[in-house]
Order: C-alpha cells, then structure tokens, then sequence
C-alpha cells in the first residue's frame, strides 16, 4: 500500500470524538478509523521501514485504571517506532493535525548516568549545546517528558549545562496545523524532513547515551 497522506474523514473523526469519546460513538465510526488512520498509519510505515523501522501504532483505547478522566478512547492516533541505538521517531493525528517527534523520550536509570556524564563532559556537552541551539533557531521545540527542578546530585546549581542536566530525556519535534496537504503524500516529506533535522541530535544521543541494557517497565501504553 502506497501512502498517500491521511483522508479528511481521519481528522472528523477524533473531531467527533473530542465532543462525544462514548463507546457508541466510537462503535458507530469503528469503520471510519479502520480505514482512514489504522491504514494510512500501516501505508506510512511500509514507506519508512527501510529507513527507521516499522512504525507500532498505539491502540486506541485509554487506560484509565488510574486516571481521574475516564474517558474511553484516546482524541489523538499515534505511532512509533525505534532506532537500534535508542532513538525514537514518533507521529501522531488528532483534530488539530500532525505532529513529528524524535530523541529519547523517557531515560531509564543506566542511560540516565550516561547522559549526564557526557552533558558534562566539556566537549560532548558543548557540542551537543550547539545541536540543540541549530534546532531551536530553526524554530524546533526541545523537551524532556520529565525534568528535575535544580541540577541532579553531584553536579553544581551554576553548571553551564545545568538545564541540559535537569533533563530526564531530550526530544525534539514540531506541530504542524491541519492543513489540506495532510491528504496527500507530501505528509511523508514533511514527517521525515523532522526526523532528518534531528540525525545529528540523535547521533549524538546514540553514541553517547544508547539504548537502555535494563528490563523494561511493565507499563501499558
């Protein structure tokens, strides 16, 4: 199957999921989202396999076992996949439109350690400064899933890289908002022209950090 962008119907439909996220609704349109997110994702990932890997779409449904919002289903569709070498490449839709995110998400206690010697380390540290000062002059968002209020044990509140080391994670991504080319294959440009835009970013990532050598949590996501 041949990418070809997401159908106008896709954006309707977590449109109509943000005003009404009952099973009813979601049993009514079940078809709707077969055909015009599940398909389209599955397309997208064919065409980016040979390059990233093949994409894992997240199911549709919310876990809301521990959540005060017991809405059921999810108002945005998202896919993700994985880098030999720890790095994430993340697309997800929702009514708004699109967005393309990469790097490591979430860091695990090991790959933690690593980040913070190499953010420390004058000249891993001062390079990879200057990589996310050229993302964000190109007007990039960088973020951390999660980040500690002042710097890690061990290393100095006035480190030169101390908002750097704060970080429990390091992303990169950009939103895109609803637009008609989102129905056509240039959606594929626009995905992996991110991506592209981070390879020195995740090289770094990559080759200072890595993939995580610990189990991984039981979450469900």
């Amino acid at each position: 199957m041949t990418f070809t962008g997401w159908p106008p119907e896709a954006f309707d439909l977590y449109a109509g999921l943000e005003a009404d996220n009952s099973r009813g609704y979601w049993q009514e349109h079940r078809a709707v989202y077969d055909r015009a997110v599940k398909a389209p994702f599955a397309a997208l990932s064919d065409a980016i396999e040979s390059r990233f890997g093949p994409l894992r779409l997240f199911r549709p449904n919310r876990d809301t076992r521990f959540a005060s919002d017991k809405s059921p289903y999810k108002t945005a569709a998202a896919a993700v996949t994985e880098s030999e070498g720890g790095a994430s490449y993340y697309v997800s839709i929702s009514a708004t439109g699109l967005f393309v995110g990469t790097g490591m998400y979430d860091l695990a206690a090991d790959q933690l350690d690593r980040w913070r010697a190499a953010v420390d380390d004058g000249r891993k540290g001062a390079q990879l400064e200057r990589i996310v000062g050229d993302l964000r002059a190109h007007r990039y968002d960088i973020g951390s899933m999660q980040a500690l209020k002042t710097a890690p044990r061990g290393y100095a509140k006035d480190h030169p890289r101390v908002a750097l080391l704060r970080m429990k994670g390091l992303t990169t991504g950009r939103s895109f908002p609803f637009a008609k080319w989102l129905h056509t294959p240039k959606a594929l440009e626009r995905i992996v022209g991110v991506w592209d835009d981070a390879v020195p970013m995740n090289r770094w990532l990559e080759r200072n950090v890595g993939p995580s050598t610990l189990p991984p949590p039981d979450v469900d996501r």
